[in-house]
């Protein structure tokens, strides 16, 4: 998710709320500096900002630093991991952040390494989630639940709109849960529409990826507009309302660029995820045939899959509504505890060891061998994702953020407009959405605060400042790289479709929320 991807911490549903107040915190500087009250320098001087001082230079650092990567990955064919750990560290030098800052050192404990804070921020949320999504799609696979599901919806909506529906399915899903638990539970669902009818994945992912894209960004219970909405002093049924009025404009859009670019680019099902599917269903076979089983298994029922696939959904969703609704309380802990999504998600996936496997003649060995030959393709999706959160990391702390804003801090604009410019180059800059979300917010709050708006027109401020934090994800986005390799995309035609997709989002979404805001 999303980035869909922050370098800050992921946050459970039942967190949210309670982390407002470490939101505010981290955008006080910013705030300060856009009521004009402070004059600071860039925090570091180094490198190329000897040549080229202050926002000037560190916007130049930014900018050839991703030109330098796109540039390794698509012509020289650098592997990804490789590419971005060397740019991450020649940006970091170039932005005056010394040795010490990059990587630590031994002589001093306290000193953080933005190199391994970068890498650990990141994967400590989604390696979890990776894993466990990972197994859960294998059982699906392996099992034929994802066949069978898939061929129920091709059946209701038939071949022409498959893609519709998993575009709906990404939609409802995308609601509850985090855009990454979406995409490991879905995938499965892709893979086998995309092998029933022989077309391209993108046919049937980008529409999935557009309704996870859209939720995440402008619906609670994600952390992005809700930290805004605290920040804001805004009624989270505003949030709500303005993110269907302003989401589904989005989404019906980026529906249509999906169908127009799984059209013209064809990318095949992922090889290693057919792989390690087709090693363990060999497995799984060899071993019932062993036992004299073979052919005993029962068949799948569309109704356990969607149970299985429901769980999470339900459990994630009762744990937001009861942070929101119950006082604190011993029940409350417990429906919290069980709808954090590592939590859900292992409940699933022990659902789905029970309906699809050992109720159906499997032995605990098939599972097993079935969740290990699932986790192999994994290691080079975690550390690509891993090496994106570096170099947030470092475009982070190079101070990018505060250079932007010394930009637009006095730019003139209309508050919503200069909302959505703000968060759309922090986005660009930095890769995390939560993060341009937040920075924004910091910004544009001493503006709305001399004008006295509504809750409803602010809102439609915050939906502008989510609609630009979902612009163009590219390489410095853990979101664009686990898209990439989870899809078998190319990096090439992951900027062709995805990047293409997030703007067509970002900028239909704002637009719509630009023309409500002149009559509310």
């Amino acid at each position: 998710m999303f980035s869909q991807f922050s370098q800050l911490p992921q946050f459970s549903p039942s967190a949210q709320l309670s982390q407002v107040s470490e939101f505010s915190q981290l955008s006080q500087p910013v705030r300060h500096l856009a009521a004009g009250a402070s004059e600071e320098g860039p925090p570091h001087t180094g490198g190329l900002l000897a040549l080229i001082p202050g926002t000037g230079g560190l916007l130049t650092v930014a900018a050839l630093g991703i030109v330098l990567l796109l540039f390794l990955i698509i012509k020289v064919r650098l592997q990804p991991f490789v590419a971005l750990l060397a740019v991450s560290i020649a940006v970091g030098l170039s932005a005056g952040l010394s040795v010490t800052e990059l990587f630590g050192t031994v002589q001093n404990s306290d000193a953080v390494s933005m190199i391994e804070s970068g890498m650990g921020g990141i994967l400590g949320h989604v390696a979890v989630i990776i894993g466990l999504g990972t197994m859960l799609g294998a059982i699906l696979e392996v099992s034929g639940g994802a066949e069978a599901l898939s061929a129920r919806l091709l059946g209701l909506f038939g071949e022409r709109r498959a893609p519709l529906a998993m575009g709906l399915t990404g939609l409802l899903f995308g609601i509850p849960v985090f855009f990454d638990v979406g995409i490991f539970v879905l995938a499965p669902i892709v893979y086998a529409a995309a092998k029933r009818s022989g077309k391209s994945v993108l046919l049937y992912c980008m529409p999935m990826l557009a309704g996870l894209s859209m939720t995440h960004a402008f619906l609670p219970p994600h952390p992005g507009p809700v930290a805004a909405a605290g920040l804001l002093k805004v009624d989270l049924g505003w949030i709500i309302l303005m993110g269907i009025v302003c989401g589904i404009p989005a989404v019906l859009a980026g529906w249509a660029y999906a169908a127009w670019i799984g059209k013209r680019v064809f990318v095949e099902v992922p090889q290693e995820m057919l792989e390690a599917a087709e090693e363990a269903k060999k497995a799984v076979v060899a071993e019932q045939r062993a036992a004299g089983r073979e052919g005993d298994e029962l068949p799948v029922g569309v109704g356990t899959v969607l149970t299985i696939i429901g769980t999470p959904l339900v459990l994630i969703l009762a744990a937001t509504f009861s942070s929101i609704a119950l006082d604190p309380s011993t029940g409350r802990s417990v429906i919290e505890f069980i709808g954090h999504p590592f939590v859900a998600l292992t409940v699933a996936l022990l659902l789905a060891y029970w309906l699809l496997g050992l109720r159906r003649g499997w032995s605990r060995k098939a599972l097993e061998t079935v969740s290990t030959s699932s986790l192999k393709p994994v290691g080079n999706i975690l550390l690509v994702v891993g090496a994106g959160g570096i170099f947030g990391a470092v475009l982070q702390g190079s101070g990018v953020a505060q250079a932007l804003a010394d930009v637009f801090g006095d730019a003139g604009l209309p508050v919503i407009l200069l909302a959505y410019l703000i968060s759309v180059v922090l986005r660009v800059a930095q890769g995390s959405a939560t993060v341009a979300i937040v920075t924004t917010a910091g910004i544009v709050a001493p503006l709305l605060a001399q004008s006295d708006p509504s809750q409803a027109h602010v809102a439609l401020v915050i939906m502008a400042i989510s609609a630009g934090s979902i612009f163009a994800s590219h390489v410095n986005d853990g979101g664009f790289w686990m898209v990439a390799k989870y899809f078998g995309i190319s990096e090439r035609d992951t900027l062709k479709s995805w990047t293409v997709l997030e703007s067509v989002l970002s900028v239909a979404g704002f637009v719509v929320a630009a023309l409500v805001s002149l009559v509310v």
